[in-house]
Parts: structure tokens; C-alpha cells; sequence
């Protein structure tokens, strides 16, 4: 499951926060930008809150510049003279500052609706067509597939959240020349792998433990199958170039 990462922030943000975070997403807390730079390794960051105090467009200049596809929040007190400061965090590439005593209700939506994922969602949103997936039933496992790109999802699990035998999912899923499932769960996480693969923070042996691969090396062999190319390449093509590989007769696999 991917996380919003919130760093030294009391629960007066956390809690509404965490209650407005679309399906797929939850709060991680970090007590300071040390303990960020270890999560960022860990997990599937979706986005980054800081306070917007003191010196915190420093942090931000160093997240911007390992990872750009992160986006970063603020939060904190703003005046009605606080323009300039506003411009100042704007140009440093912060994607938004919420302000305290006003956006808590709405902070999770705010956050969640320009996080990552949905980035990601929103440069794929037209797999479901190109691979078709015209069946109520294929859509729902595509966007639970990008949904759960951080763990380890086989088919037993998808059939679970869809209410199904592993069987039936399996058979109806390919019906109308659709991919066979398990290829669809690997794009997926291979798409998600080149996305972050974008940002010079990370390297392919952390990507793969973040998107639960055994190692490089399963990623690098996933990465071949699904878009025929190494897994060092795959921060170059992005989600979009490895669905455009992987639709070049990629679509079926042996099981």
C-alpha cells in the first residue's frame, strides 16, 4: 500500500487527514526528514507534508531534486501578507501549502487527488481501452492491480476483493482477447517500477524491495517480459513507454 508521508506534524493534520485519503493510501509519520530519507527506501511514497516552517524549503529543494515525481506539501500558519513566502514555496516546486485552521477537512482529498499514484493513474488512463478491458469485472482488477502495486497481489488476492473463485477470475478476466491476468498484475508493478525509476533518488535494487520483487534481478526479468527491456531503461520509457512495449505481443504468458 502506498503512503502519504507526514513529517513532524502534530494530529490536529494527521487524523483528517488520514480520513480523507482515497482507497489505497495511508498515513506514515516521520519525526523528522532523517527519519523521511529512511521511509522513502522503505516504502511506496505517494506524497510528502511538511511543516512549512523555519527552513523547510531547504528540505524541499533536496526532495525536488532526488524526487521529482514525489510531490511535496506544506502546512502550516498562513497570514494574509504571507504572499511572498507563498511565491517562494511555489518556485521551490511545492505542490501546494495547506493552511492550518482552514484545509484539515479537506486535506486528504487535496493530497490524495495529487499524489503519485494518481499521477501515474492519469498517464495509464487509457490501458483499460488498449487492453481490452471492456468487462465491469477487468476494469475493477486493472485499477485494484495499480492500487496495490506495493505488495506482493497474486490472483488469489484479487479474486478475494472481487468476491470470486480464483478460477472463474482467471477465465473471465482474458475473455475478449484481454491479457491473461497474472501479465496485467506484472505491468502494473513494472509500469509503477518505471515511475519511480524517473527519480534519481532511487536505484533498481531499492525500487524492486519497495514494489516487493525478490531482488533486482526478478525485477529485471520481470521488466524483460512485460516491455522487453532492462530494468535500467525502464526511468527512461516511463509507465507510458513500458504499456506501449508491453502491447508490441506481450500480452500472453504460458500460465
Amino acid at each position: 500500500m502506498a503512503v502519504v508521508a507526514v513529517v513532524a506534524i502534530d494530529a490536529a493534520l494527521r487524523a483528517p487527514l488520514a480520513a480523507g485519503l482515497p482507497p489505497g493510501l495511508r498515513v506514515r509519520t516521520c519525526r523528522s526528514v532523517d527519519r523521511l530519507n529512511g521511509l522513502l527506501a522503505e516504502a511506496l511514497v505517494d506524497a510528502v507534508v511538511l511543516p512549512a516552517r523555519g527552513d523547510w524549503l531547504v528540505a524541499v529543494a533536496d526532495l525536488r531534486q532526488r524526487f521529482p515525481r514525489i510531490p511535496v506539501f506544506g502546512y502550516g500558519p498562513i497570514r494574509a501578507d504571507d504572499g511572498e513566502r507563498l511565491a517562494q514555496a511555489e518556485a521551490a516546486g511545492v505542490q501546494d501549502v495547506l493552511v492550518e485552521g482552514v484545509d484539515e477537512p479537506v486535506a486528504g482529498e487535496l493530497v490524495g487527488a495529487r499524489g503519485a499514484s494518481r499521477q501515474r493513474a492519469r498517464e495509464l488512463a487509457d490501458a483499460p481501452r488498449l487492453l481490452r478491458l471492456g468487462e465491469a469485472l477487468q476494469r475493477a482488477v486493472w485499477a485494484i492491480a495499480l492500487e496495490t502495486v506495493g505488495a506482493r497481489l497474486t490472483t488469489a488476492d484479487l479474486a478475494r476483493r472481487i468476491g470470486t473463485s480464483r478460477e472463474h477470475l482467471s477465465r473471465e478476466f482474458a475473455a475478449g482477447g484481454a491479457p491473461n491476468l497474472k501479465r496485467v498484475i506484472d505491468l502494473a508493478r513494472v509500469a509503477c517500477a518505471a515511475d519511480l525509476l524517473r527519480n534519481p533518488g532511487y536505484a533498481v535494487n531499492v525500487c524492486a524491495r519497495i514494489l516487493g520483487f525478490a531482488g533486482a534481478g526478478h525485477l529485471a526479468g520481470t521488466a524483460r517480459r512485460i516491455a522487453g527491456i532492462s530494468s535500467r531503461e525502464l526511468g527512461r520509457v516511463g509507465p507510458r513507454g513500458v504499456l506501449q512495449r508491453f502491447l508490441r505481443g506481450r500480452t500472453r504468458s504460458r500460465i
